[in-house]
């Protein structure tokens, strides 16, 4: 017996050597996550920053012991199907998505975890519900149904004398149709005519600025979709050159040149984004993490003593006191936040 001790040792060890080294590899392996989005990685470069930002304070330094896929549709959304399979057969742990992504990945895929980082979950048919999503969809919503009358009427308490303005939406984008029927509802009460102008694809950005000028509208409203993102740059150009009052969805239309903005603190969403996907990471189902709303938002005043405009106002009128932060969904155009 001791003769064939030692081969059987050797054996037994040679047979289960493979397997234990397999499950310490698989134990150590590095995490792959991806990112999909309608608009371009340069105009979501601020959120993607605050992501990591987060990650990075959860103990994931992408390169290291966290790596990450990046497919962006640059406006060009019909491509967002492909994309979204290409990251299926690359078999990633987690999707990172806006609204639009996130449609796109949940019918390529309903086995890989997908977090939403901006969006309404429930209109796009993504969850169940926010307190108990199921399926393989989590994350936060960027829903909030007033948004559209307090734009308007921010852009009214600068400009007082607007009777006509036009509001550039994305006509399949849930969170704009929503908050466009809120803005319909300001609008009557303000006395302002709206100039809805709906996109749908990036081919309508030039015709729809063209049909504001022929209209001569007094005001502009960008509401925040991936269209509009890709073509921040432009919409503020042509707001600018025409010495156009308008109001935008995010800081970054303002960092572009833009007059003001008031929003949902997306950067929030991103950074929130993060704890999602490390729950994920750690063996948490997408399907029992509830979804959360907003919690935050964001304002960027007038950018400089309002100048002459087809408005008719003052050159020297005082800059509007523009809230930003805390903004409970019920109450709209209320915040408790300081200036």
């Amino acid at each position: 017996m001791r003769r064939f001790g030692l081969p059987v040792v050797l054996v037994l060890g040679l047979a289960l050597g493979p397997l234990v080294f397999g499950e310490a590899q698989q134990r150590t392996k590095t995490p792959r996550i991806a990112f999909l989005a309608g608009g371009s990685r340069s105009g979501d470069a601020l959120l993607l920053e605050t992501f990591w930002r987060r990650m990075k304070e959860l103990g994931y330094i992408e390169g290291q012991n966290i790596s990450a896929e990046y497919r962006f549709a640059e406006g060009a959304l019909e491509r967002l199907p492909v994309l979204a399979n290409e990251l299926v057969r690359l078999n990633v742990d987690a999707i990172v998505a806006p609204g639009s992504g996130a449609a796109a990945a949940k019918k390529a895929t309903n086995r890989i975890p997908i977090v939403l980082t901006y969006g309404d979950p429930i209109a796009q048919g993504l969850a169940a519900s926010l307190a108990h999503p199921g399926g393989n969809v989590t994350g936060l919503s960027g829903f909030i149904a007033e948004l559209g009358g307090k734009q308007l009427g921010l852009l009214k308490e600068a400009f007082p004398r607007l009777s006509r303005v036009a509001v550039i939406s994305w006509a399949s984008f849930a969170p704009n149709v929503e908050w466009l029927k809120d803005m319909k509802i300001a609008a009557e009460k303000l006395g302002v005519t709206l100039q809805l102008l709906e996109l749908r694809g990036a081919d309508d950005v030039e015709p729809a600025l063209s049909a504001i000028k022929a209209e001569r509208a007094h005001g502009l409203i960008t509401l925040r979709n991936p269209l509009s993102a890709t073509h921040r740059a432009r919409i503020v150009e042509f707001a600018a050159m025409g010495r156009l009052p308008a109001i935008y969805p995010d800081r970054e239309f303002v960092g572009a040149g833009g007059l003001m903005s008031y929003g949902i603190d997306v950067a929030d969403l991103w950074g929130r984004a993060a704890v999602y996907v490390d729950k994920i990471l750690k063996g948490a189902k997408p399907g029992d993490l509830p979804i959360e709303q907003p919690t935050k938002f964001k304002s960027a005043p007038l950018a400089t003593s309002t100048r002459s405009s087809g408005a008719g106002s003052s050159t020297r009128r005082r800059r509007p006191r523009v809230s930003c932060g805390s903004l409970s969904p019920g109450s709209p155009g209320r915040s408790g936040a300081q200036t």
